[in-house]
């Protein structure tokens, strides 16, 4: 395989020396790479129509929710009643992830 690529790498290289590839479509312009490569083309579509409209997977949502709630508990102190509150909520959106996971997989 490795005389393959070293062949294609020449031919590549001689064709940009030549000016074979100056005028190719795209040029200049950053390419588009698929985020989703092992995803049906139906279901990227999909994706792609929620992204831009705003919504977010439910288990993004809760990860986003346990960062933000282990920040704000790190932050109080460790005898205050809403402390306390806030583990619960984070302990219950845990269990909720982890049965999400399940679920998934």
């Amino acid at each position: 395989m490795l005389f393959f690529e070293i062949l294609a790498e020449r031919k590549i290289r001689d064709a940009i020396a030549n000016g074979d590839a100056d005028n190719l479509p795209g040029a200049g312009k950053p390419l588009e790479l698929v985020d989703e490569p092992f995803v049906t083309p139906e279901q990227r579509m999909v994706n792609h129509i929620l992204k831009r409209a705003g919504m977010v997977p439910s288990e993004v949502s809760m990860r986003q929710a346990v960062a933000r709630l282990r920040e704000e508990i790190r932050r109080l102190p460790a005898d205050q009643e809403a402390g306390q509150v806030k583990r619960r909520e984070l302990s219950y959106l845990l269990v909720q992830l982890s049965e999400t996971r399940c679920t998934v997989e």
